[in-house]
């Protein structure tokens, strides 16, 4: 009985939904349209973060192995994170609303084609790579790009042919994203900033996650409820800071116009955090990777949350609402079935950085 009275209400939010304009303002869309829409948000989310994850674990490797140093959020950059995220999107909802978002989404869109070509660039070398003749491509020694003043170094960078095939490939994509702004060029901008950013932030430290996803529950809570602010300038900001898939997919293919999406910051935020959980789990020899899958299992719940509320109650959520719960909850509540709390508590990449250092120079010696 109870089956049938949740089901009759679903297919009742579900007529509505097909029906009318949702709360947001977004045109109706079909049931398969939604479900293929939401489907194929859910795809473009947990791959980044399954991806990113262990290409961290390969980046921090390699950076320790060449002598080079990875810049880790400290507890001073944790807490001013939602300050300086609130003053912008502030910002920017200021000169979307009162001024014209015509020249702020040029400006932003100009900034995002280096970005994205930058981070593209990263993405298709290994592909490029596997071109046949590429080999020759292969230069025995990198050319090396450096800029510094004194002791300080603004940019040390080393590369090779590869690279710069690849980055042109990625400028002429970059081009097409710039005249056309369709939505595919978007989200493969918008997947290589965030597996690039799972890959590359490191958090430091397990509490400095734990910290700053609380903070940032919080923040998106306020600002997504609270206020117009974080919707509005996501529907006017013509930018790849989120994925999109439209709804009206099933009617109108690739160029269907209703779309449903998800911000970068919903998937990079969780992401760094269950990368550091990855981590943690090679540091501790764990064969199983026990913190890491609770994290990314955690993630895919957190998410069907997300999805699942926005689809019966037709209006934008806050998906770190669901995901913070999720991503930091289940693997401390692991932590505490297996002993192990403090532990994981107690994990610090800096402080693993400098007991590294301390090793090599006692062998040294």
């Amino acid at each position: 009985m109870s089956e049938s009275v949740v089901e009759s209400v679903v297919q009742e939010q579900m007529e509505e939904v097909m029906k009318n304009e949702s709360l947001s303002g977004r045109e109706a869309a079909t049931t398969e349209g939604l479900a293929l829409a939401y489907v194929s948000l859910f795809i473009m989310a947990i791959v980044p973060i399954f991806w990113g994850s262990f290409r961290s674990v390969s980046f921090h490797r390699r950076s320790k192995e060449n002598g080079e140093k990875v810049e880790k959020m400290t507890t001073k950059d944790v807490y001013m994170f939602p300050i300086i995220a609130s003053a912008t999107l502030l910002s920017i909802y200021i000169i979307v609303k009162y001024l014209s978002a015509e020249h702020l989404n040029l400006v932003i869109a100009s900034y995002f084609f280096i970005l994205g070509t930058l981070a593209l660039t990263t993405m298709i070398r290994p592909v490029v790579g596997c071109i046949p003749g590429s080999s020759m491509l292969l230069e025995k020694d990198l050319y090396h790009l450096n800029f510094n003043k004194g002791a300080s170094s603004y940019l040390d960078v080393k590369f090779d042919a590869l690279h710069i095939v690849s980055l042109v490939l990625s400028a002429a994509f970059g081009v097409w994203y710039l005249w056309k702004k369709h939505w595919i060029a978007n989200n493969i901008f918008g997947l290589a900033f965030s597996i690039n950013g799972v890959e590359m932030i490191s958090l430091g430290s397990v509490k400095n996650g734990c910290v700053l996803l609380g903070l940032l529950f919080f923040y998106d809570v306020f600002w997504v409820f609270g206020t117009e602010v974080m919707v509005m300038v996501a529907k006017n900001l013509d930018a790849p800071i989120k994925v999109l898939f439209p709804m009206d997919f099933p009617e109108k293919g690739v160029f269907g116009s209703n779309f449903a999406m998800l911000g970068l910051g919903d998937i990079v935020l969780p992401g760094v955090f269950i990368a550091l959980l990855l981590r943690y789990d090679y540091k501790n020899e764990g064969s199983t990777k026990k913190y890491f899958y609770a994290g990314f299992v955690a993630y895919i719940l957190g998410l069907a949350a997300t999805i699942g509320v926005l689809t019966i109650f037709n209006a934008a959520q806050p998906a770190l609402l669901y995901l913070v719960p999720t991503c930091v909850g289940i693997p401390l509540l692991l932590s505490l079935l297996c002993g192990e709390f403090a532990s994981l508590m107690a994990y610090d990449e800096e402080e693993d950085d400098k007991e590294g250092e301390e090793g090599e120079s006692k062998k040294d010696l």
